[in-house]
């Protein structure tokens, strides 16, 4: 497996495990939880996406037959992605605790950048090749 594609698997597999501890706390704190949005998002983005880019970084250039498009940007992903979900978790945690939603969005602006990144970098690597040539017409009979 090539790096990204091992770097974005651990991380999910990180965020798999922050998300079940807090779902175990959850599970235990009744039913007024302020941290049940970081258990979301680390289920779904954390957990989820990190793996779903994980695979895809892994096996779309395979099914394509091309090279990944950019690795650059995918390592620009990777990095981006997961500033972007600490930072919505620390923003969910100010917004809770004093109201505040700036950190939350900018952090989320960074979330949803990462998650173009994947998109342009997936859409050029599997574009679809050139159609193959038509076969040359059969030669004519030859007349008598």
């Amino acid at each position: 497996m090539s790096t990204i594609t091992v770097w974005f698997i651990r991380c999910a597999m990180i965020y798999f495990l922050l998300a079940i501890l807090l779902g175990l706390q959850m599970s235990v704190a009744g039913p007024v939880y302020p941290w049940m949005p970081i258990h979301v998002h680390f289920n779904l983005l954390g957990w989820m996406s990190m793996m779903i880019y994980g695979v895809g970084y892994h096996i779309l250039p395979r099914f394509s037959g091309k090279p990944l498009w950019s690795d650059k940007l995918s390592y620009w992903q990777l990095w981006l992605s997961n500033i972007g979900l600490i930072g919505m978790a620390a923003g969910w945690w100010v917004r809770t605790s004093t109201g505040e939603s700036m950190v939350l969005l900018a952090f989320s602006v960074l979330e949803a950048i990462s998650v173009v990144f994947f998109f342009l970098n997936m859409m050029l690597t599997i574009k679809p090749a050139p159609a193959p040539a038509k076969p040359a017409a059969p030669p004519a009979p030859a007349k008598k």
